[in-house]
């Protein structure tokens, strides 16, 4: 295949469809007040901006429209999300502004191009950008797309989506896609003696009355976090410096954060760029500290990806059809 001739500005002149994985939250400051803001977002840009419909904890935007309209879109997506962070921190003591974090939808057909050799590709992007850009190891549940999640600051994030657009243009997707369509929103309880505990959204969390379930619904509570030098929510902090993190969870939920001979808890390493020290079980404890050792963005990713293994078990626990060996 020929290369895409890039015009001015990075636009491309063909059309093109990018797909974007959110939380309700997210979904919901896109959408605005009575369907303002997605509406704004349709006209300006003039892309096409479909919200996949559904009670579910993630929802897929999909974006559609010649190159030129899917940045401008982008760059309104990232910069409303730029204006949620900074409306979040007015009650905050923070002082350094955290990334803005986008999560795309990407064939995993496609991921390999993205990455090139020896992961020569996303380190090109990450350097030219400034935007850290991450490719999951996994595939998402029954689907054969991968989640690629891209951080930093918007004119980043919008250099790094238009990289992105060039490589998927110049290496189609090889054989049939299937979609990730994510799951309806649902309890799962995860029975491991006392405490109990269910799955709400990425996390999992002490589940002592049945009869509360709807009351945990809107709830996004992390573990238990002890002796913590950053925020408990990924990038209250963004600056380089080194800090430590630690969580405490449950001996019988470990097992799936550690996976197989420790692939999991490597992959999670090797992902996020965080250390992440595994403390050996106490006798007489039912918990586990986790210490995670980074940036406060490796240290927010190791997070992010850690809460997503829980919300993984979720999904095989509501579906065991889905569930593989760990």
């Amino acid at each position: 295949m020929e290369p895409i001739k890039v015009q001015s500005e990075g636009g491309l002149n063909v059309t093109l469809t990018i797909r974007l994985l959110m939380h309700g939250k997210e979904v919901g400051s896109i959408i605005g007040k009575k369907g303002e803001t997605v509406k704004k977002m349709r006209e300006e840009s003039t892309a096409r901006i479909n919200i996949s419909e559904g009670n579910c904890p993630e929802r897929i935007v999909t974006i559609t429209g010649p190159t030129d309209a899917i940045f401008k879109a982008f760059a309104m997506i990232a910069y409303k999300f730029e204006e949620d962070i900074v409306n979040s921190m007015s009650n905050s003591q923070a002082t350094s502004k955290p990334p803005v974090t986008l999560r795309l939808v990407v064939p995993a057909s496609q991921c390999g191009s993205l990455i090139g050799k020896g992961g020569s590709k996303i380190k090109e992007m990450r350097e030219s950008t400034g935007a850290q850009v991450q490719v999951a190891g996994d595939m998402l549940p029954n689907s054969t797309e991968r989640a690629v999640t891209i951080s930093g600051a918007p004119d980043a994030i919008i250099q790094c989506v238009k990289q992105i657009c060039v490589v998927m243009l110049e290496s189609p997707p090889k054989g049939a896609t299937i979609p990730y369509r994510p799951k309806p929103a649902s309890a799962p309880v995860i029975f491991s003696g006392a405490p109990t505990y269910t799955i709400q959204g990425q996390y999992a969390i002490p589940h002592p009355d049945l009869t509360k379930l709807h009351q945990l619904a809107m709830q996004q509570t992390p573990f238990t976090s002890l002796g913590q030098t950053t925020p408990a929510f990924p990038g209250v902090d963004a600056s380089s410096q080194a800090s430590t993190h630690e969580l405490t969870i449950p001996n019988d939920l470990i097992g799936c954060i550690i996976g197989r001979q420790g692939t999991k808890i490597n992959e999670i390493r090797q992902m996020s760029g965080a250390q992440i020290k595994i403390a050996n079980a106490m006798e007489g404890s039912s918990e586990r500290q986790i210490t995670i050792t980074g940036t406060p963005a490796n240290i927010s990713l190791a997070q992010y990806l850690i809460n997503a293994r829980f919300r993984d078990v979720a999904a095989m626990w509501t579906d065991p059809s889905t569930m593989t060996t760990s």
